[in-house]
């Protein structure tokens, strides 16, 4: 299995570079891989210990953030190098403070990885959810290298405990420890004879929570003033057509509901489309950090990246988009500030979700009728809207504490390993 893998990687490293010229993301990634050793290079002190977190994108990044900034707190002395698979991560986080140096990851072929190692001498390899590539666990594995996988959830369905998917699962037997989100990937674990594992939580309640309790916001005074006149504002995030189509049909017929709409893609062509459709007067984001301001709209549309998560800050109610496609998007972010969530029905392989629903504090539509039910409730009755505010809030507090019980054993390992040297 491990050699058809790799002339598998070798296969797949071929087709990206001959689709390079015509494909953008493939250009990006082929560009950012032949550039991987030298920024390790220039960036990593060969004499400073390294710590190596990887990360598909940057939905895994936010879960790694937590780890990675608690660690170089407490480990100042270590060395933090962060690799991305797919370009948008990238993209959006190689200037990242948080890490000495940010790279791609590369071709999963035992050359590659081997450059990559020697270059990088981790000493300690974290990887986060299961973006899981054989030869480097392998070699990882080879070299002694203490190997850890976080926030990883599973499911029955998965490729690694179907009868045709054992050398996949293979793979998890090669992590030193292994930190889960939930009581039933543990169980799958266990009952495939993988113990050294814990259920550690989801580190996402621990970001978002510091997220909602820092003053910083990187928005105006003026649009804070905006969205306090508000009587009833609701942030819809990470929106698509789908969603927008929905909302604006109730948002034109209920003028006393003004609403932040941040597309999930804030493309000329989209924000064209969506404002096309409104039938009442809105501002651009951009507009408001650059000083255009006008006092009168009671619509704001997001053309910005980054700001998402502190609007949340300025709502009643919160609308998460991505329900209607292959599934939505982060619920967590609006619960931390205690916004009851609205999603669209695609949102049962989300666990956050499913339990949201459980306390009352969020909610499924399928429709325009019952976006309208459900708006007009949290709207008119206040103590109905309170009551799911308080359990969204109180959902995530209970649920953080995931990113302590993780450093708490990888600072013991990191201590034993400074003792040995």
């Amino acid at each position: 299995m491990r050699i058809l893998f790799d002339w598998a990687a070798y296969l797949y490293g071929g087709i990206l570079r001959g689709i390079a010229p015509l494909h953008p993301k493939a250009r990006q990634i082929v560009r950012g891989r032949r550039e991987t050793l030298a920024r390790m290079h220039s960036r990593l002190d060969p004499d400073r210990p390294v710590i190596w977190m990887h990360v598909a994108s940057l939905g895994e990044f936010e879960q790694g953030r937590p780890i990675l900034e608690t660690l170089r707190a407490e480990h100042p002395g270590h060395q933090i190098l962060l690799s991305f698979f797919s370009p948008s991560g990238y993209n959006k986080r190689h200037d990242y403070a948080g890490a000495d140096a940010v790279v791609y990851y590369p071709l999963d072929t035992k050359r590659r990885v081997r450059e990559f190692l020697n270059e990088a001498r981790p000493q300690m390899a974290i990887f986060v959810k299961y973006d899981l590539w054989p030869t480097m666990l392998h070699e990882l594995h080879k070299r002694d290298v203490p190997i850890y996988l976080v926030s990883a959830i599973f499911r029955s369905d998965q490729l690694f405990f179907q009868p045709w998917g054992r050398w996949y699962l293979t793979l998890l037997k090669l992590f030193d420890y292994i930190f889960v989100q939930d009581s039933t990937s543990a169980s799958l674990l266990r009952e495939r004879g993988i113990d050294r594992m814990c259920v550690a939580g989801d580190t996402r309640f621990d970001r978002v929570l510091a997220l909602s309790k820092s003053s910083e916001t990187g928005l105006t005074n003026e649009l804070t003033d905006w969205a306090s006149a508000q009587k009833h504002l609701l942030v819809a995030g990470s929106t698509w057509p789908k969603d927008e189509e929905l909302l604006v049909a109730y948002l034109n017929t209920h003028p006393e509901l003004s609403a932040i709409i941040a597309p999930h893609e804030p493309s000329s062509h989209h924000l064209e489309a969506l404002t096309a459709r409104l039938d009442r007067p809105y501002t651009l984001l951009s507009q408001w950090l650059s000083g255009e301001v006008s006092q009168g709209s009671s619509c704001l549309i997001v053309d910005t990246i980054g700001h998402l998560s502190k609007l949340y800050s300025y709502g009643q109610i919160a609308y998460i988009g991505g329900g209607f496609g292959r599934g939505i998007h982060n619920t967590l972010e609006a619960a931390a500030y205690g916004l009851p969530v609205i999603m669209g029905p695609h949102m049962h392989k989300f666990r956050e979700a499913s339990d949201l629903i459980k306390q009352k504090a969020a909610f499924v539509i399928t429709d325009l009728k019952s976006l309208g039910h459900r708006l007009d409730r949290l709207i008119s009755d206040e103590a109905y809207r309170s009551r799911a505010s308080r359990a969204a809030k109180a959902y995530v507090q209970r649920e953080a504490g995931a990113t302590e019980r993780i450093v708490a054993l990888l600072s013991e390992e990191l201590r034993g390993n400074s003792a040995k040297a």
